[in-house]
């Protein structure tokens, strides 16, 4: 009884708190580019003959020269025709380069393969690395790279999922709300961690940790690569606004979901402590709550799942204001049920011996 309470006045005390500085929080002035520099952007495709026009087309509405910009596609021995659309493609695009990847490098496998070929191939000071299923906003390039430093070695955006269904709206949410929960903590200052399908990583930092070759392998690839750049010294940044918010298609299915989420909790093992605690408080609730209904009346027990209910349907409201979108408070009560069916499923699947299948592999 004494442990669920204490725990439970922690998560709101904490929850409070990262609502406050979150409804205040200011967006810091960042000068505008003095010069445009030559960029890279990296895409690892396998099997994505639905997808990878519709990326590609969003990277050409880039409002950032195109002289500027080299977009390398690595075909991961895809078996549709993904390889010769974007063959199709680079003949209209020059600045489009599809590359085939017929072999792994020591050390690597699946994205972290393709990407380590990519960058060796990459012939600017900074590589933005998306996936063949995304697509960016116009202004995806100039407002992370205006967030580079001396020592900055990776810049984060933002990502979400797209489509009207309700399974598809509540993915949203939950993408924007973890999303929120990290940019708190990353105005403060603090290294949280970083999405390998929105990402600016620099050159000289990539190549102090001797590129994906040379770090742990790990099946988030891009954690792993947050981990060994942050160790060398250098700085990250997130960013959290419009500007930067590229989509996702949603996971079509619950299964596909399950696999999704137990990837990044195998990756999230690469977190910092202390975003690991948050994620495991947040996570821990309703595993303390559900019992404490025992030692407590059943209006006390409903009364605190409201709360929640409420201190979170605030800070996905702001999360979505914060790049122009809108929700209904249905959405953001449906997204309580979601979180905990699929928080309780996926502790269960987590430990379940069975491989992790993604984009046709298992690992």
């Amino acid at each position: 009884m004494l442990f669920s309470l204490g725990f439970l006045v922690l998560y709101f005390v904490l929850f409070v708190l990262l609502l406050g500085l979150w409804w205040f929080r200011e967006e810091r002035p960042v000068p505008p580019l003095a010069e445009f520099p030559s960029v890279s952007i990296l895409i690892a495709a396998r099997n994505e003959e639905e997808h990878i026009i519709t990326c590609l087309q969003a990277i050409d509405r880039l409002h950032y020269p195109k002289e500027k910009l080299e977009v390398l596609v690595g075909d991961d021995r895809s078996t549709d025709r993904t390889r010769a659309l974007v063959e199709a493609y680079q003949q209209q695009f020059p600045y489009v380069r599809c590359h085939a990847i017929t072999y792994d490098v020591p050390g690597t496998k699946g994205k972290a393969n393709v990407l380590a070929q990519l960058a060796r191939l990459a012939t600017s000071n900074y590589f933005f690395i998306t996936d063949a299923d995304i697509e960016v906003p116009p202004h995806w390039v100039e407002t992370l790279l205006r967030q580079v430093t001396d020592r900055t070695g990776i810049v984060t955006g933002i990502t979400t999922t797209k489509g009207s269904g309700l399974f598809n709206r509540l993915q949203t949410l939950d993408w924007l709300y973890n999303l929120g929960l990290m940019q708190v903590v990353a105005d403060r200052g603090v290294a949280v961690s970083t999405m390998g399908n929105n990402m600016l990583v620099i050159r000289e930092a990539y190549e102090a940790v001797g590129g994906f070759e040379s770090i742990p392998f790990s099946v988030t690839e891009d954690v792993q690569l947050f981990k060994q750049v942050l160790q060398k010294g250098y700085k990250t940044a997130n960013v959290y606004s419009a500007q930067v918010l590229a989509l996702s298609l949603p996971a079509p299915n619950v299964m596909t979901l399950l696999h999704q989420r137990r990837r990044w909790m195998r990756g999230s093992v690469h977190l910092p402590w202390y975003m690991l605690l948050l994620f495991v408080l947040h996570s821990a609730y309703y595993p303390v709550w559900l019992p404490f209904f025992l030692h407590t009346s059943v209006g006390i027990w409903l009364g605190i799942f409201c709360a929640k209910v409420v201190v979170q349907g605030l800070f996905v409201h702001l999360c979505l204001r914060r790049v122009g979108r809108k929700t209904n408070w249905p959405d953001l009560f449906l997204l309580e049920i979601y979180l905990l069916v699929s928080g309780f499923i996926l502790i269960i699947y987590f430990f379940l011996p069975v491989k992790i299948r993604w984009k046709g592999r298992l690992y």
